[in-house]
């Protein structure tokens, strides 16, 4: 159990990674829409008026990162407990692993996938993968705003091509992944991120 300033050093920690992912403007919308909310609403959980929260979601400007994460934890539920589905990822044969679409929270990964990052997936359970997303991740996920990502239900797959990378406690391998949405037991979009070709 972390003491006060290790918590403290975690949240501040979560909190830039959280407020470093893309289009937040967009997944705010999305959860907003989910969860069947007006801007109005998500103003005055916010202290702001309608009109900034408007600008949020168009993009045109950027709440504080502290900001960023209260809505987040305010607007998302607990983390899903989709026993099946995890139970289909942790049992697949291709490296494969589940997180949550608005700020990429590990859900499941398949030993496989456990086995290329070098690390177990108790150790990454329900955390942010976004600190450990490279260039190409970085760039793929620029561009599911442009390409309707948000906005779609079942929007179609997205092949990303990642380059070997060493980051901070993950290895991750030249090859092929997609991107694919899938919908979580609370109601939330979650994404499916499988391997189909690999280098390693």
């Amino acid at each position: 159990m972390l003491n006060k300033p290790e918590k403290g050093l975690a949240m501040s920690h979560a909190i830039q990674v959280i407020a470093s992912l893309p289009s937040f403007g967009k997944r705010l919308k999305r959860l907003r829409r989910i969860k069947a909310l007006k801007q109005e609403a998500v103003a005055a959980m916010a202290g702001v008026n309608q009109a900034t929260v408007s600008r949020w979601e168009q993009g045109s400007i950027t709440p504080s990162e502290h900001t960023i994460q209260a809505l987040l934890q305010a607007l998302a539920l607990a983390p899903a407990q989709d026993a099946a589905l995890q139970r289909l990822v942790q049992h697949c044969a291709l490296p494969t692993h589940l997180i949550t679409d608005v700020d990429h929270r590990l859900l499941a990964a398949s030993p496989s996938r456990q086995q290329v990052w070098g690390v177990p997936e108790t150790d990454l359970l329900h955390t942010s993968l976004w600190q450990f997303a490279t260039e190409d991740i970085a760039q793929a996920e620029q561009q599911l705003g442009p390409n309707g990502w948000w906005e779609q239900e079942a929007p179609a797959p997205v092949v990303v091509h990642v380059r070997t990378a060493q980051t901070v406690g993950l290895q991750i391998h030249r090859s092929v992944m997609v991107w694919e949405r899938v919908w979580l037991a609370n109601g939330l979009p979650g994404r499916l991120c499988t391997t189909v070709q690999s280098d390693a």
